[in-house]
């Protein structure tokens, strides 16, 4: 049964949000069931998180966390991939492939994993990932399953994407789809906006919300049913990582850690990427932005730079670890963001300013609210070429040319 009006009131009341409804009379029948089972769908707990927002962003102490690193990878590379194949036969590791995102930035309005890298052939981003699991699956003789999140902006063109392409070779009962859930967005008093008359506005709850979304959708059940104790949890727009990588998932185990995160040498100090770290002693994620001067330039007892991997969003979690967190609230994040809504007399207003909040929940709290951590080098040539432009840096171009240099023809 779907929330009523009345009941809907009382939910509203208590969070303080019954402006909502302010246009309910004006809606059509569908317009109007719409309106309620979104505001039954949407979390509005976090919303009272505006009130005390300075606290949530205070950092503790922050200090080294060291890599493994690639020659020591290199020596146990046989006992680590024995130990993850033994994992992945056994049914015990699952991938996540967290795919909300469209590629606006790329000139498409189409989702990000649809858009072709190929030059001489279709090669499509989607393709290239399900290309390297592949990979895997060969080398493990089993099959893996595939966990696709998606958005609500993007659930039903990647579904039929994947339907059409025949799922580019793997077998489609082991795809499981789900939609990633929405947070409201409200104005910095946190009253929540509307995007239209009958429509909250909404963004994705970040890409910490993952195992929440999944769990949320009913696929927690196939994970115990299948016995997945592993999930390897990894962004789409990057066309060459290695996933569910027997070698990874190995070492993770072996090494007795809760979670791995696979890293990569920054090509600069200062380069624009998140850090593995410590913080107030447990693992964490320190964002480039927050690095002093005397964090980007410390050393280590070797001379080597203390601060010197970068996360690729790849990462993998322990199940069990993560019904435990759950079980408690995640950390939130609150971004000021430019919000388009409706004003007080009801018509449409794109703003030039951020005009509120959107609340987010991140990877790396995660990981910060676990005990153990293996960050994990690779190596940048083989393993990283994210797409995020057009052109530049992280750009098409430059995934291309790591793509030829890999062996994948274009």
């Amino acid at each position: 049964m779907s929330m009523n009006l009345q009941q809907a009131q009382e939910k509203l009341e208590k969070y303080g949000q019954q402006h909502v409804l302010r246009y309910y009379n004006e809606l059509s029948g569908e317009e109007r069931q719409a309106l309620l089972d979104q505001i039954e769908a949407t979390d509005m707990s976090i919303l009272e998180a505006c009130l005390h927002r300075e606290e949530l962003t205070r950092k503790g102490k922050i200090t080294p966390l060291a890599a493994m690193q690639l020659n020591e990878i290199e020596e146990n590379r046989e006992s680590f991939t024995a130990a993850g194949l033994e994992a992945i036969r056994a049914g015990r590791v699952g991938a996540v492939l967290l795919a909300g995102g469209m590629g606006t930035r790329l000139g498409a309005d189409a989702p990000k994993g649809m858009f072709n890298v190929g030059i001489n052939r279709e090669l499509y981003i989607f393709e290239c990932l399900i290309n390297n699991l592949m990979d895997v699956v060969r080398q493990a003789g089993a099959w893996i399953h595939l966990f696709v999140m998606t958005s609500d902006k993007n659930h039903e063109s990647t579904v039929n994407f994947f339907q059409e392409k025949n799922f580019f070779g793997y077998r489609a009962e082991y795809v499981h789809f789900f939609k990633q859930e929405m947070a409201a967005a409200t104005d910095f008093n946190g009253k929540i906006f509307l995007e239209e008359k009958g429509k909250l506005s909404t963004s994705p709850n970040g890409n910490g919300g993952w195992f929440i979304s999944l769990k949320n959708n009913g696929l927690l059940k196939l994970v115990h049913d299948e016995g997945i104790e592993w999930l390897n949890v990894f962004a789409v727009d990057n066309v060459l990582q290695r996933i569910a990588d027997p070698c990874f998932v190995g070492a993770t185990i072996l090494k007795n850690c809760v979670v791995g995160a696979k890293v990569v040498r920054k090509n600069a100090p200062d380069e624009k990427v998140g850090v593995m770290c410590l913080e107030d002693g447990k693992p964490s994620i320190v964002e480039y932005y927050e690095l002093t001067e005397e964090m980007i330039n410390a050393r280590d007892e070797k001379g080597d730079y203390a601060y010197y991997f970068g996360v690729i969003l790849n990462y993998l979690f322990k199940v069990e670890e993560l019904e435990h967190m759950m079980a408690s609230k995640m950390p939130l994040h609150i971004v000021e963001k430019k919000i388009p809504c409706l004003d007080e007399e009801g018509n449409p207003v794109k703003p030039e300013e951020p005009n509120g909040y959107k609340f987010e929940n991140l990877v790396l709290d995660m990981i910060h609210q676990l005990d153990s951590c293996l960050p994990f080098e690779v190596d940048r040539e083989r393993e990283f070429a994210p797409i995020k432009n057009a052109a530049g840096v992280d750009s098409v171009e430059s995934a291309r040319i790591l793509l030829r240099k890999n062996g994948v023809e274009l």
